[in-house]
């Protein structure tokens, strides 16, 4: 069973009492303000700001809210890996393989993950191509940076569908090593490409400590030399910037798909939006057909079903 804490404020937990108000407990905790059970997930909130996940669907629960307030031992193992897996600090001149992913968040879509290698030589090239932190542009800016992009450097794209994602979950694969495995997938696809060529390191938009990730990647072939993880990786480097870009191509034209194929507009996201095209999609084609679009343990199933009637 996976689990979460997060710190957050008073304000906060009155938001969250509220978003779950139709999932809350009767029975709660002593020093508890309330305890909601989600499909694949329970949530405690207690006084002093501290709230638990537990559950298979923690880790996306719970950050919906907030980061997870870090357990001691965690933060020892982060200390003895942090040195060994920093970016040095010329790696935004160098011939780097970039990784990133897309859809994690989505209750809707895939996960879409992309590996894209970008030579030192052609870093200029990419900055006339509008590449950056694909945070900030928007879905028709990133399809026509991307069509450049296909065609210019070398990348690796793996799509986790829907329908796969919830056979992994429902057998008890975190999201997490779901992530890991596939974006260590995606790097050794494009590695193999290469050959011979050899890039000269790999940075991975961190998702988890380092060490965590290589212990999801155990009984498979994956490269710890040279292998350098960074939040906001985006920002440190142009090929995690062009993957992230590549890959939210690919997950903008997957959701056409799904619009077709569902026959409605299908929203991006995880709010309220989402609820209510999923309640309409149960009432023209059954719950069972939403699941083959969605992620299902997400409690925007349970609500739909409910919006449904």
């Amino acid at each position: 069973m996976g689990h979460a804490v997060i710190k957050v404020d008073n304000s906060t937990i009155k938001k969250m009492e509220k978003q779950y108000a139709s999932f809350l407990s009767v029975k709660v905790p002593p020093g508890a303000v309330f305890t909601a059970k989600l499909t694949g997930c329970t949530i405690t909130a207690y006084r002093s700001g501290k709230v638990l996940f537990q559950g298979q669907a923690a880790e996306i629960e719970s950050g919906k809210w907030g980061t997870q307030k870090e357990e001691p031992q965690k933060k020892a193992l982060q200390k003895q890996t942090f040195s060994r897996y920093q970016p040095p600090t010329n790696i935004a001149t160098m011939s780097i393989i970039g990784s990133d992913e897309v859809g994690t968040g989505d209750f809707f879509g895939p996960i879409t993950v992309v590996a894209a290698y970008v030579k030192k030589e052609q870093l200029l090239l990419l900055q006339e191509l509008g590449v950056k932190d694909s945070k900030h542009l928007k879905d028709p800016q990133i399809i026509k940076i991307a069509e450049n992009l296909i065609h210019t450097i070398p990348y690796s794209l793996l799509v986790l569908n829907n329908e796969k994602y919830n056979q992994l979950q429902q057998k008890g694969m975190s999201q997490g090593k779901m992530k890991a495995l596939l974006h260590n997938q995606a790097i050794q696809h494009l590695l193999k490409k290469l050959d011979p060529e050899k890039p000269e390191g790999m940075l991975i938009d961190q998702f988890v400590d380092p060490a965590i990730y290589f212990k999801h990647l155990q009984g498979k072939t994956f490269q710890t030399e040279h292998t350098y993880f960074s939040t906001k990786a985006e920002g440190i480097h142009l090929a995690v910037a062009a993957a992230s870009i590549i890959a939210r191509y690919s997950f903008v034209k997957e959701f056409d798909k799904l619009s077709l194929t569902a026959g409605v507009t299908i929203p991006k996201g995880a709010g309220a939006k989402v609820d209510q095209v999923a309640a309409e999609i149960i009432r023209l084609k059954g719950i069972d057909f939403l699941t083959t679009l969605t992620k299902k343990h997400f409690a925007n199933t349970e609500k739909a079903i409910r919006l449904s009637r």
